[in-house]
Order: C-alpha cells, then sequence, then structure tokens
C-alpha cells in the first residue's frame, strides 16, 4: 500500500484516484443524484475523485458514440485512477456487449468497477477478480438488456394501437426546435467545434453523443 508521511512524519494512506461516471438518457433528466450520492461515499472512504464524467444519451447507444466511457478507460490508461464509481450497472449501458467490454478493459488496466446499488466492485484488495461480482455484474446487465427491449417493445405496441385508431402520431405541425434553439441548447458543442475540435474529440470535451455533435454541426 502507497503511504505519504504528514507534517509529523507519521505514516498516512494514499488516497485512492477514482473517476465518478454518470448517465442520463435525455437532456430532461437529471445526473445530480447520481453524483451527489457517489461522491458522498467517495468522501466517506477517503477517495480522491479526480474527474467526474457526465453523458446524456441512450443506454443503448454504440460503443463508438459513448464519450463517457472512452473518457474514463483514457484516464484509467494513463494510470490517472485505479476506481470507477457508477449509480447503479444499467448507468454503463443497456448493450451487454457494452457494459462487458468496458469492464473487461478496466481488469486489463488493474481498475475496478463499484457500483452504488448493490455496493459491490469487480476487484478484490488483492487486484484480482471478484468472482461473485462477476456473476451479479452479468446478471444486472442481462437485466438491463432485458429492460430496454421490454420498453421497446411497450412503444411499438402503443404506436400500432394509435395508428389502428386513426391518432395522428408525432409532434405537432410547428412544434419542432428552431435552428437557432437547438444550437443554443448546445452552446457548449458550438464553442468546442468553433474551435476548430473534431467531432470525435468533442463529444469527448462535452460528454454528448456523436450523433448530437454531427446534428449540430450540421445546423451551424
Amino acid at each position: 500500500m502507497n503511504t505519504l508521511c504528514d507534517d509529523s512524519g507519521m505514516k498516512k494512506k494514499e488516497s485512492i484516484p477514482v473517476a465518478i461516471l454518470v448517465r442520463v438518457s435525455t437532456t430532461k433528466q437529471e445526473t445530480s443524484r447520481q453524483v451527489s450520492e457517489l461522491e458522498g461515499y467517495a468522501k466517506q472512504k477517503g477517495f480522491n475523485v479526480v474527474e467526474v464524467c457526465k453523458e446524456e444519451i441512450s443506454g443503448n447507444a454504440a460503443e463508438e458514440d459513448r464519450a463517457g466511457l472512452h473518457r474514463v478507460e483514457e484516464l484509467a490508461r494513463n494510470g490517472e485512477i485505479k476506481k470507477v464509481l457508477v449509480h447503479e450497472v444499467s448507468r454503463l449501458a443497456r448493450r451487454n456487449s457494452v457494459a462487458h467490454a468496458f469492464v473487461e478493459t478496466l481488469e486489463e488496466l488493474g481498475v475496478s468497477l463499484y457500483w452504488h446499488t448493490q455496493g459491490i466492485e469487480t476487484l478484490l484488495p488483492n487486484g484480482k477478480r471478484n468472482p461473485a461480482a462477476g456473476i451479479m455484474f452479468a446478471l444486472l446487465a442481462e437485466m438491463a438488456r432485458s429492460e430496454r427491449e421490454f420498453l421497446s417493445e411497450r412503444i411499438k405496441s402503443g404506436l400500432q394501437e394509435a395508428r389502428k385508431k386513426g391518432r395522428r402520431l408525432g409532434r405537432p405541425t410547428g412544434s419542432s426546435l428552431a435552428s437557432k434553439d437547438f444550437l443554443a441548447k448546445h452552446k457548449n458543442i458550438c464553442r468546442a467545434l468553433r474551435a476548430g475540435q473534431s467531432i470525435r474529440n468533442t463529444a469527448k470535451i462535452t460528454g454528448k453523443g456523436i450523433s448530437t455533435v454531427q446534428r449540430v454541426k450540421a445546423a451551424m
């Protein structure tokens, strides 16, 4: 265990560097509760929060669109963190392939994933894989995927029923966001693009999906 010495020469434990990863599916949702609870846990454990990575993107998004996951992996590869804190497994992804690949990458880099709802993490204190966590993670990842499929089926069923009854679907005429309102909503993306950042780098900087950055660029 790494140690530091205080002014009296007494040894004390070095604070473990961690990253907090939070995700919501839409801009109407807030990440504040996830962040607050995870920061509280980190403070309780004496962890050093290196960075809070936030995403506003569907859990079903493809891996290449997940700027938050990419940023956490970058911190892990650079040796800047030893743990990643998430609120629950579904906040990682609702795609099994994305969730499992992310955890495997962290384990290869010696970084443990902790999810708050069950209070479990993937690596034991000795750095070895936690078998119980592996089983629990697989189960929760599958539940997250199944929940997404269930919601998708309900939406499709609702749309089919609405069509049968002759209801008009979609937004009312004139209700879509005007281009200037859309750009105003994503000022941070606009600033990054105008500064010469690429679409991928802009997504990483702002924590938004690549598809969102592409839409903003098209509207500029």
